[in-house]
Parts: structure tokens; C-alpha cells; sequence
């Protein structure tokens, strides 16, 4: 049964019972109204409402949201418990968030252990709190307070929740101590519901709206939840209840709604390893000793989010400059951890007593690295320079030095993981772990699996994941790789864009608006141009001669144009700041006029819809290829490495927004202008054909550790 009851000495004891988390769904708000019934019933006393297992309960069960609502319907639910003749206590471990949450404010009185986890989340999901939360809250806590939590989907520890008097005590043993309140004190309680939130002078939600506009960029739930949250100072409790079931109504059918749950569940989803995986359990536990080689700037923030996980780190490099460089490094980013809250002095002398850098150079005879401190490490990861002479030659010369059972890993961006591991003597311990910049604070990890590249190897990059708190996705061997090889699509767009007749800002302002953070020219001269114009020349002798190409980003390198770094690139720098540069425009005419191209007008709609197809089409090709397994990892890819923006559920599943008919009505059409640019992807033809959606498509090659 989803909700179990007993009573003790005119004491009734309520357990929500719905493993693992106690997602509140139909039968349990069922048994939840049974219950205070039969509580009612009884005459007892009070009842002590808590969760079996590791929780009270973690919300609603999102299995419904697709569905339309059954009565009972949780605010009734609530209501219920809240109007009892019966006094009911939330006796809270574990989890109480969402739906779980507002349970416990209906009751007349909570007690929470420390080590609890409270909140509203709902914003996450592009919801609001369905169940009252937006009006008993603020009744319970203040406005002040509410608006922390609710707009944000912050959570809280059950301490800092008594701090703010979210809860009314802090006990070890939540349902002992309910038992204990004394009964003229439980008795004078008043409910939630009679009581008011009033006005408050001191809350600007303007200013709410604004930090919420900045954090959560485009999404409607946040905006809607201070609104809600504005309206319970002065709505009586009903009004302001039903304006929040409206409000939660309309939401939980939003496309938004549709992309956050389908990106929340694709997320939980990535972190559990194939099935072919997940049989090496004993690998899948996390390393204790890393070795990093290169202290750069990739190479000392790979080496800080393993310091972050309390896993040892020894950072090589090749000569004295290189380990002064790699120290700046670690210690410029102990600092602005420290500058910003995130650790404290002791924390930092914590890193730094888990790191060595040290020297280490081949044996000038053998060309092997002969060092006593890497025969106890678990795995290597070199993060060099991209250069493939340069990196095989570390790769061989490492490789004698350690544990025949330590894995070996690359971080490169762009080169082939199989060349690589063609160096080594045994190929199966090799496998790709893409970083993206900053590594200790980007969340994406692409494990790039080569021909070799064996299920033990696979395990380790889970394992790495985890341990450093990443979301794995696994890509196949190919130039970029997943992520990188959309980018490519992208940039060519824009730059086909550019030459034709736009410039760098309204195709930056385009793609904001449609919910990036920045657009593609602001990054390139954030990253600095000639990283991509090193990876041009890298691609020189590859490329189709007959396929469109752009010089313009080559002419700014040549320049010394290479972004911010330089004070100049697409935009200029004056005092530090963004800004418009005439002569990037110049540039731009120059470059038409002398390709014969006379340039037009592109509206902002036009270069959304372009630069989207481009990257979709690119996808389509990637997964139909087998370097994806499946749309959902390239959506996570474009979610958590490139910006994508998070509400609009990832760039295949907004593609599936579209349909594959659409999509591939308006590829046909800008093929008619550039057939080799914009040819459809054979994937995007198929489904067109079938009626088939991206997302259901699978590509069963791929999932093979070794295929």
C-alpha cells in the first residue's frame, strides 16, 4: 500500500510508502484522505506523518504529468489534512521537497533531522508548486524568505530550514520527538490557511523578476512563481490558491514543462552505465591517484575537479617553467574558489596537500619515463597540446612507466582516439575523457570510445563521472566528436551568414534571443580565435575544395585579432568591455565584394532558423553515423557543454518540436542555394519519409563497448 496507518495510545502514525522516494501519486493521495478518515474516526489525538525508507517524499510522481489530473487531487489533499480535527505533525528525514514539502505545511507542525533536505523545486520541471506552496510559505516564513526558495528551486538542510522557521525543531528522531509535543501546545497551532501573509515594504520584486530574469533566462515558471508569491499578500488563501492551480495547470502542459522533464529524466538516465558497463562493478569505483600531464590551463582544472572529489593528483610537466605554470594555475583557481564562498582556507590547504607537480622527462636512451610514483596510480590523463606526433609521443613514453591495470586517457578535442591508441602497446586500457572549459566547473564529460577501447576503460570514465559529479555521454571516434563537430556546423553557418550580408552582433543578439547566453562570436573571442584557426589549418588537406569556405576569421588571426585576449577579434575591448567594431564590418564588405556576393538583409528569425538547422542536421549525421547512441545524449551534450538553452529540452528533442517533415522542407529549400552546404542528412530523410521522431531513434552499433 502506498500509505500505511496504525494507531498507539490515542496516537496515529501515517507512513507514506512508495519506493525509493515516495513520489506522491494517485494511491497514495488516495491513502492519504483514508487516513484522516480514519484518524477523525478514532478521535485520536494527533497523527505523526512520515516516510519509509531514505525520505519523507521527494514530490509528485512526474510518471503523471502526461496524464490528465485524477481527483483526489493534492491541494484537496492537503486541505484535508490541514482543516483535520486531528492535529497532524510532518515528522521529516530525508528528502521533503516539491509536493513532499507542501505536505508538510499543511500539517499544524513539523520536525525535521538536521541532515533533511526541504524545498520547492518546481521551477526546475518549468512548474510552480501546485499544492498551496506559493501561498501557506509565505504565510508560514515571510515574503523575504519565500522568494529564496520558491522562484529559485533552492533546497535547504533541515537546520538552516528551523533557521528561518521553516520547520518548528530539529531532532535525530523526528517521530519520537513528535510524540513528546506537549498537547496544549499542539492544540493552539493555527493552520496555514487562517492565517496571512500581509504586505511587506522591504520586498522589491522587481528586483526579483530581474535576478530571476538573469538566472533562469527565458523560462516562464520563475516569473510566474513571484507573481504567485506577489498576489499572497493581499488575495485571501482561496483566491491565492486557485490562481496557483491555474497557474500550475497551464504550466505542466508548457512546452517548457515537456523540455525540463525530458532533459531531468534523460540527465538521470545518462548516469547509469550500459548494461555491458555496469558488469564491471569493481572498476566503477572511483580512482584514488591521478596523473594529469600538462599543468595548462585545461590540464590544471582537470586536476582541481579531481582535487574537489578528494582524489590524489599529480600534475607532470617537462621542465621547471612548465611547473611554475602549472602551480599559477592550480593556485589562481584555489583563489577564486576562495574569493567566491565555495571553499574555505582549510579546504584549500586540503588541495594542495593532495597535489604534487613535478618533473618528469624520458630517459634520453630509451624515450621511456621511468618514475617510481606512477606504478600506484589508477589512471592517466594527458591533456597537451593538440598536436598527434606530440601526444603520441608522451603516450608511448608513459605508458612502460605504470600499472599494467592503470588506464589511459586523452583529452583532446578534435584528434582520433584510435591513432592514439595504435601507439600503445595495449589499446584496450585507452579511452577518451573530453573536458570542457573550465573543467572543475563544467558538467559535461564525453567519453570517447575507440575500436579498442575495452569495457573496463568505459567503466572508468563512469567512474570518473561520478566521482567528480559530471554527466557522461559516450561519443564515438570522428573529428569533434559529438559536441565539437556541431559546433563546426554552427560556426560555418553563421560564418555563410556573415559573408552573405550580417554582422557578428546580429547574429550574437540572434541566437540569445533565442535562449544562449552569448552568441557564436562572443565565444570565439572569449576562447580566443586562434584555437579554431589552428584547427582550420589541422583540417586543410581534409576539406572538400568544392565546399563553401569563408576567410574572413582567417584575415582577423593574421591581424592579431584574436579576441578579448588581444583587446580585438570580432568585437573590441575599450577598458575591458564589449563593443561593436566598424572595422570587423569593413572586413566583412571587403571579403563579399571579392566573392562577387551581393549582400542582403537576414532578419533574426532567418538566422535562428539557419544556425539551427545547420547544428540539427549536423546532429542527424552524427547519429545516424553511430557516433551518437541516441538523440537524448546529443541533447545533453548541447545542454551542458555548448549552452543550448536548458527550457528548450536540448537541440533534437527542439527539433523534434518542429518534425522531421518541417525540418526537412526548409533543408530542401536552402538546398536549392547551396546543395553541398545544406544537404539533408539521409536520418532527417528517413524519418520525414516514416513519420518518425529523432527520439526514438537508436542506433544499436553504438551501444557495442567495442563495435
Amino acid at each position: 500500500m502506498a500509505v500505511t496507518w496504525h494507531n498507539h495510545e490515542s496516537c496515529g502514525f501515517v507512513v507514506l510508502n512508495n519506493p525509493p522516494v515516495n513520489a506522491i501519486n494517485h494511491n497514495m493521495r488516495a491513502g492519504l484522505i483514508s487516513a484522516v478518515k480514519w484518524a477523525e474516526r478514532e478521535k485520536l489525538k494527533r497523527v505523526i506523518l512520515s516516510g519509509s525508507g531514505r525520505g519523507f517524499a521527494a514530490g509528485a510522481d512526474t510518471k503523471e504529468f502526461d496524464h490528465p489530473p485524477v481527483s483526489p487531487h493534492l491541494p484537496d489533499v492537503i486541505n484535508c489534512i490541514e482543516a483535520s480535527t486531528v492535529p497532524w505533525i510532518a515528522a521529516i528525514h530525508g528528502a521533503a521537497l516539491g509536493g513532499g514539502g507542501e505536505l508538510a505545511l499543511g500539517c499544524r507542525y513539523r520536525i525535521a533531522r538536521a541532515d533533511a533536505t526541504i524545498g520547492f523545486p518546481e521551477v526546475i520541471l518549468g512548474l510552480v508548486p501546485g499544492a498551496g506552496a506559493t501561498q501557506r510559505l509565505p504565510r508560514l516564513i515571510g515574503l523575504n524568505e519565500a522568494l529564496k526558495l520558491i522562484p529559485t528551486g533552492k533546497t535547504m538542510s533541515g537546520r538552516a530550514a528551523m533557521a528561518i522557521g521553516l520547520v518548528d525543531a530539529i531532532d535525530d528522531d523526528p517521530i519520537n520527538a513528535a510524540k513528546l509535543i506537549d498537547q496544549k501546545i499542539l492544540s493552539e497551532v493555527v493552520p496555514l490557511n487562517l492565517t496571512r501573509a500581509g504586505a511587506d515594504k522591504t520586498v522589491n520584486y522587481d528586483v526579483a523578476r530581474q535576478i530571476a530574469i538573469r538566472r533562469m533566462r527565458g523560462q516562464e515558471a520563475p516569473l510566474t512563481a513571484i507573481s504567485l508569491l506577489e498576489t499572497a499578500q493581499t488575495a485571501t488563501f482561496d483566491d491565492g490558491m486557485q490562481k496557483e492551480r491555474t497557474a500550475f495547470l497551464a504550466l505542466r502542459a508548457s512546452s517548457q514543462a515537456r523540455a525540463l522533464r525530458h532533459i531531468f529524466f534523460t540527465e538521470r538516465a545518462a548516469k547509469k552505465p550500459p548494461k555491458a558497463i555496469a558488469t564491471q562493478k569493481s572498476n566503477l569505483k572511483p580512482p584514488d591517484h591521478v596523473v594529469v600531464i600538462g599543468g595548462g590551463t585545461m590540464g590544471s582544472g582537470i586536476a582541481y575537479a579531481f582535487l574537489n572529489a578528494n582524489i590524489r593528483v599529480t600534475i607532470l610537466e617537462s621542465d621547471d617553467p612548465g611547473m611554475q605554470r602549472a602551480n599559477t594555475a592550480i593556485d589562481t583557481i584555489i583563489s577564486a574558489s576562495l574569493a567566491s564562498g565555495h571553499i574555505d582556507p582549510q579546504a584549500a590547504a586540503d588541495r594542495r596537500n593532495r597535489l604534487k607537480v613535478m618533473m618528469i622527462q624520458p630517459d634520453p636512451d630509451t624515450g621511456k619515463l621511468g618514475n617510481d610514483n606512477l606504478t600506484n596510480v589508477d589512471l592517466v590523463i594527458e591533456a597537451v597540446f593538440e598536436d598527434l606526433a606530440i601526444k603520441k609521443e608522451i603516450l608511448q613514453a608513459i605508458e612502460p612507466a605504470l600499472n599494467p591495470n592503470a588506464i589511459i586517457a586523452t583529452n583532446t578535442s578534435y584528434l582520433d582516439v584510435n591513432k592514439l591508441a595504435a601507439c600503445l602497446d595495449n589499446p584496450s586500457r585507452f579511452v577518451g575523457l573530453h573536458f570542457f572549459a573550465p573543467a572543475h566547473i563544467m558538467k559535461l564529460l564525453e567519453i570517447v570510445k575507440g575500436s579498442e577501447t575495452s569495457p573496463v576503460a568505459l567503466a572508468m570514465g563512469y567512474a570518473v563521472a561520478k566521482s567528480l559529479g559530471k554527466m557522461p555521454v559516450v561519443a564515438g571516434v570522428c573529428d569533434g566528436f559529438i559536441g565539437n563537430r556541431i559546433l563546426a556546423a554552427l560556426r560555418e553557418a553563421a560564418d555563410a551568414i556573415l559573408m552573405d550580408g550580417s554582422t557578428p552582433s546580429e547574429i550574437d543578439e540572434a541566437i540569445v534571443a533565442f535562449g544562449y547566453a552569448m552568441g557564436p562570436y562572443e565565444t570565439q573571442d572569449l576562447s580566443g580565435l586562434d584555437i579554431a584557426h589552428a584547427n582550420r589549418r589541422r583540417l586543410d588537406a581534409s576539406r572538400d575544395p568544392s565546399r563553401r569556405y569563408i576567410p574572413i576569421a582567417d584575415y582577423l588571426v593574421t591581424q592579431n585579432r584574436l579576441g578579448k585576449k588581444t583587446g580585438a577579434g570580432w568585437y573590441h575591448y575599450p577598458n575591458g568591455k564589449i563593443a561593436i567594431d566598424p572595422k570587423v564590418e569593413d572586413i566583412i564588405c571587403r571579403e563579399a565584394k571579392a566573392a562577387n556576393i551581393k549582400r542582403r538583409h537576414f532578419s533574426s528569425d532567418e538566422i535562428q532558423q539557419r544556425l539551427l538547422l545547420a547544428m540539427v542536421n549536423e546532429a542527424a549525421n552524427i547519429l545516424n553515423e553511430g557516433i551518437a547512441v541516441s538523440a537524448a545524449d546529443i541533447d545533453l551534450v548541447m545542454v551542458h557543454g555548448y549552452g543550448f538553452p536548458r527550457w528548450r529540452g536540448g537541440l533534437m528533442h527542439y527539433a523534434d518540436q518542429l518534425g522531421a517533415t518541417l525540418v526537412m522542407a526548409e533543408l530542401t529549400q536552402l538546398c536549392n542555394e547551396d546543395p553541398l552546404f545544406w544537404q539533408p542528412s539521409q536520418l532527417i530523410i528517413d524519418c520525414a519519409k516514416t513519420g518518425r521522431d529523432f527520439a526514438s531513434y537508436n542506433n544499436q552499433s553504438a551501444k557495442q563497448p567495442n563495435a
